[in-house]
């Protein structure tokens, strides 16, 4: 499992240094934004930075949030507000708590946290998508349990149709 997630986000494991990686949303016709750029270590540790150029902010439901404006949707990133670990070594599950988002229509005035997204990521010939999955953000309104670093169940998770939404794919290479 490490040397498989090391090839999809590195390409060359063990590595000597951090690689760079760009993370994009795709929408149905394949048309990308860049959201991010990821640094992996060697030891599986990852930095995210955000980008700045595609987003832009809203103050919704009194909260900031920093949006990417679509023709029918916006979609708010939603940073993870709990511990987690920020390693990949057994698992792509860190990257996707690092990737949340809820939509709202372009024209609603708030936002409902129960139009949560999720991408439930693997790897695909030589690197990382996400496919989009439904969830009640409320879930994550109070703090998990002590040492929980893991509080979104599959339970909690719905696939989604990608038709239905605007960037149902996201995709690190």
């Amino acid at each position: 499992m490490k040397s498989s997630i090391f090839l999809g986000l590195c390409c060359l494991a063990p590595m000597a240094q951090a690689e760079t990686k760009s993370v994009y949303l795709e929408d149905i016709s394949g048309a990308r934004i860049q959201i991010a750029s990821i640094d992996v270590a060697a030891t599986g540790d990852y930095k995210i930075t955000m980008s700045d150029a595609p987003f832009t902010d809203h103050f919704l439901s009194m909260r900031p949030f920093r949006c990417l404006q679509g023709p029918a949707k916006h979609w708010c990133f939603v940073p993870y507000p709990y511990e987690i670990e920020r390693n990949i070594s057994d698992g792509l599950t860190d990257l996707e708590y690092d990737f949340l988002f809820v939509w709202k229509g372009a024209t609603d005035y708030g936002i409902n946290m129960w139009n949560g997204v999720y991408y439930k990521m693997q790897q695909v010939e030589g690197h990382v998508s996400g496919t989009l999955h439904e969830m009640d953000m409320d879930i994550l309104s109070a703090p998990p349990a002590t040492g929980d670093l893991r509080p979104v169940a599959e339970k909690h998770l719905h696939e989604s149709d990608p038709e239905s939404h605007w960037l149902p794919r996201l995709v690190i290479e």
